[in-house]
């Protein structure tokens, strides 16, 4: 592709939502040192957060100083902003494991940039109450502050109210850009849309206490347009980075399931591909969408981002398995391996009932509900139709089966040959 500023790419990405800079193009210029912050309310980011991470490796890709906070003091008050009550605390040693295994979450996806890695409860564990009050808090009129929109509905009418605690935060956030300043020379915050408010905290202070100007960018929230809801949240909960809480199968099977209108924008925010690059995908999704060709590409790239090289491969082919495109005979053993951590599995003879198969590999509690399930066809061998109650030879594929229980792949289990 045709090499874009870093404004261009910005903008042709979607990162752009709101920002104190008048004219975007000063960046291509000035090469601002950034920081951006990251909860650590979790002990794993969310794709939803993954996609702060990619609007990061933008400015990165671009030659910019990169300054990733580790939210360890701040995710001790909680974050009022998006909540429509308060947040309940963690303590000390939560945060602490949150932040290890968020901060080894970032290095693997920012790997091959160069970027800062700091934690803001160094700077704050030892601040002592009347230094906060005189030196940050005077700097705050609480006119402006009880007037943001995160902090006005808590206070409104139908609100839940506010605690001084979660009232705070915003000052603290404050706080971390004023050190950077000092420390890193930053004199760029970016951050998702929900984070605005906050992020004038550290505009007003700097200009008060540093007589200097510095500006924030954020990037839209990436929401389902199905559901409404941010990116990432479902039914079943949040999609995670930590392979135990969302493994890399379900990872890979979650982009591409990806609706048709959604996927070339997943493609800009999710990926490193260029326009070019995109352009072609979509041209030769949109010939036969039904195949998901752009939905795939989407997926192999984001798993590879996150999981790497290996793992993306591993979900890639167990995905073709469950949707039936390749044989479960042709896989190989690390393959095998690795959906035997994804799915339940037991191990069988020719000649053994069905209905005791399904229970031991849990698609069934029990055997009358399992000939429940085969007297309603919800039960399939090798993704067909069962004919027979006994499990015959011909059902192995070199040692192997699989059995699912309806039209969800999720409820499907691994039968070995004893």
């Amino acid at each position: 592709m045709t090499e874009m500023s870093l404004s261009e790419e910005l903008q042709w990405r979607g990162f752009v939502n709101q920002t104190t800079i008048t004219d975007l193009t000063i960046l291509d210029r000035d090469k601002p040192a950034f920081y951006h912050g990251f909860d650590a309310s979790a002990d794993s980011l969310t794709v939803g957060n993954l996609a702060g991470t990619m609007f990061d490796k933008v400015f990165m890709r671009h030659g910019c100083k990169a300054v990733i906070l580790a939210g360890g003091a701040t995710s001790l008050i909680g974050d009022p902003g998006g909540k429509v009550s308060e947040r309940q605390l963690q303590d000390e040693e939560t945060i602490s494991n949150n932040v290890s295994k968020v901060a080894s979450q970032l290095t693997k996806i920012y790997a091959g940039h160069d970027f800062t890695l700091v934690n803001n409860l160094d700077w704050t564990k030892d601040l002592s109450v009347l230094h906060f009050l005189r030196d940050i808090g005077k700097h705050f009129s609480m006119t402006p502050l009880v007037q943001r929109d995160f902090i006005a509905r808590r206070l409104g009418e139908d609100g839940s109210g506010i605690s001084y605690t979660e009232f705070s935060y915003t000052l603290l956030q404050g706080l971390d850009f004023q050190h950077l300043y000092d420390k890193y020379g930053v004199t760029l915050q970016i951050g998702s849309s929900d984070q605005w408010g906050n992020c004038l905290s550290g505009i007003d202070l700097i200009r008060r206490t540093r007589n200097a100007e510095v500006h924030v960018l954020t990037q839209p929230l990436v929401i389902n347009k199905a559901t409404g809801v941010k990116f990432g949240k479902s039914e079943g909960g949040a999609v995670w980075l930590d392979t135990a809480k969302t493994s890399p199968t379900q990872f890979y099977q979650f982009w591409v399931n990806i609706d048709d209108g959604e996927v070339e924008g997943h493609l800009k925010v999710y990926t490193e591909l260029g326009r070019q690059e995109i352009e072609e995908i979509m041209s030769t999704h949109k010939l036969d969408p039904k195949k998901r060709y752009a939905q795939k590409r989407l997926a192999q790239e984001v798993t590879k981002i996150v999981h790497g090289d290996e793992q993306m491969h591993v979900a890639e082919q167990l995905t073709r398995v469950l949707i039936n495109e390749i044989s479960v005979g042709d896989m190989t053993e690390l393959e095998i391996d690795e959906m035997r951590n994804e799915l339940s599995s037991t191990k069988a003879e020719v000649g053994n009932s069905l209905v005791d198969v399904i229970v031991r590999c849990g698609l069934a509690s029990s055997n009358s509900e399992a000939r429940q399930l085969i007297n309603n066809n919800a039960i399939y061998i090798n993704n067909k139709a069962i004919v027979n109650q006994i499990i015959q030879n011909t059902d192995f594929q070199n040692g192997r089966l699989l059995i699912r229980k309806g039209k969800v792949f999720k409820n499907t289990a691994l039968v070995e040959l004893s």
